[in-house]
């Protein structure tokens, strides 16, 4: 960082003590970077993790939002150029929705072990969206959306390939996204700084900032539209709304279930922070608006978490996966209502549903209600529904993996 405020990590850990905080958001910031450039020891950054963590300025929106500069600028730079003539070329524009690209993740840590929810809808939301998929292997349940992700095979036969995810590099996401709505940009391939870090990160007590930062540092970040990131608590809502308007971010929604959960929750109300911005003459900031959404919004009943949580290995998982794609689950089940609620959201968020024509260029009627937060959530539901039972989801999938595969070889 030009001009850095860091001295010394035995200075800033004096400034973060409980109950005594000093030290400044550019100063937490300034030495996450020095973590990056590995000018830290491995006891200090686990001090520094620890006294992030018990002083809770890791959920500070300031802190979170500079310190997620910092780790973006420590990737591995991505062809931003190359990108934007791909996505340009996609045309996939249509009523509010710009083209952009799009993203649903979770912080983890909520120890529900719930399906892969956001891997699913992030899918089958590119029947419609273009999708930047940040994520990685598991750390806090039994399957990661790269676990699955890597484990699934669009044909039925056991020797159909499978997406290659090592394949997803800064220098082929052009050449990924001109074949394809939907990649997935596998961490350990963007952000390598954090491999060193891994061993001391395993060995702390409780999740670190860096669980927080994942959803705010997707590598393509500066072409990212639209994104609905949960969260395992509900106070971290507004935290990580202001987080985002601090980063730019002038189309997303947080969320989190009554129940802590990192997802729109299926089984009772979820606890929403949309940020959008206003149209007013003069005037074009960002506003975050907070509200509650129930199943009942979606047109869907609710469904108890024990339901959706079949605790299922990766395997498990991606066979589940394979099913939901393929249309062969039945309208009323429980993992197919919790992934549609989700998916509804994302489409929401990004504009797909706000217009006259179906964002899947079908004859099928628009659901033109609103609900909490303005949304047409019926809508999104009706989008993603099509989009499984036309298979427009599922060949995405198929396109992702077959340009993985072309690529690698």
């Amino acid at each position: 960082m030009a001009n850095s405020p860091f001295t010394s990590i035995t200075t800033l850990l004096q400034k973060l003590r409980p109950g005594d905080v000093t030290a400044k958001p550019d100063e937490v910031a300034s030495a996450i970077s020095k973590v990056f450039a590995s000018e830290v020891s491995a006891v200090q950054v686990a001090l520094l993790l620890d006294r992030l963590s018990v002083t809770s300025q890791e959920q500070e929106p300031n802190v979170l939002a500079e310190c997620a500069k910092v780790m973006r600028a420590a990737a591995e730079r991505v062809d931003v150029d190359g990108l934007q003539r791909a996505i340009k070329q996609r045309q996939a524009s249509v009523n509010a929705y710009e083209g952009g690209l799009c993203d649903i993740v979770g912080t983890g840590g909520d120890y529900h072990s719930t399906f892969n929810i956001s891997t699913a809808s992030s899918i089958i939301a590119s029947s419609v969206l273009l999708v930047a998929k940040h994520g990685n292997r598991a750390s806090t349940s039994k399957s990661g959306s790269a676990d699955v992700l890597a484990c699934m095979q669009v044909g039925r036969s056991a020797t159909s390939p499978r997406p290659n995810l090592e394949a997803v590099t800064p220098v082929t996401l052009p050449a990924l996204f001109s074949q394809t709505n939907f990649v997935f940009l596998f961490a350990p391939n963007f952000h390598k700084g954090l491999k060193p870090l891994s061993s001391i990160r395993k060995e702390l007590p409780s999740p670190s900032i860096f669980n927080l930062l994942g959803p705010l540092t997707n590598p393509a970040d500066a072409l990212v539209e639209a994104r609905v990131i949960g969260v395992k608590r509900r106070d971290l809502l507004h935290d990580f709304a202001e987080a985002l308007r601090l980063n730019g971010t002038t189309k997303g929604m947080i969320v989190c279930g009554a129940e802590d959960l990192d997802e729109i929750s299926c089984a009772g109300p979820t606890y929403c922070a949309r940020l959008s911005q206003t149209k007013l003459p003069q005037d074009s900031s960002v506003v975050i608006e907070e509200f509650i959404l129930t199943p009942a919004d979606f047109g869907l009943p609710m469904h108890a978490l024990e339901t959706v949580s079949p605790g299922q290995t990766a395997q498990g998982n991606a066979e589940i996966l394979g099913r939901l794609l393929r249309n062969e689950m039945s309208d009323d089940d429980a993992i197919l209502h919790f992934v549609l609620m989700n998916v509804a959201s994302l489409f929401c968020i990004a504009g797909a549903c706000d217009g006259d024509v179906c964002a899947l260029r079908s004859t099928e009627p628009v659901i033109k209600e609103r609900g909490p937060g303005h949304g047409r959530w019926k809508e999104g539901v009706r989008l993603a529904r099509r989009a499984i039972k036309t298979g427009a989801a599922l060949k995405m999938l198929q396109k992702f993996t077959d340009a993985t595969i072309e690529i690698a070889t």
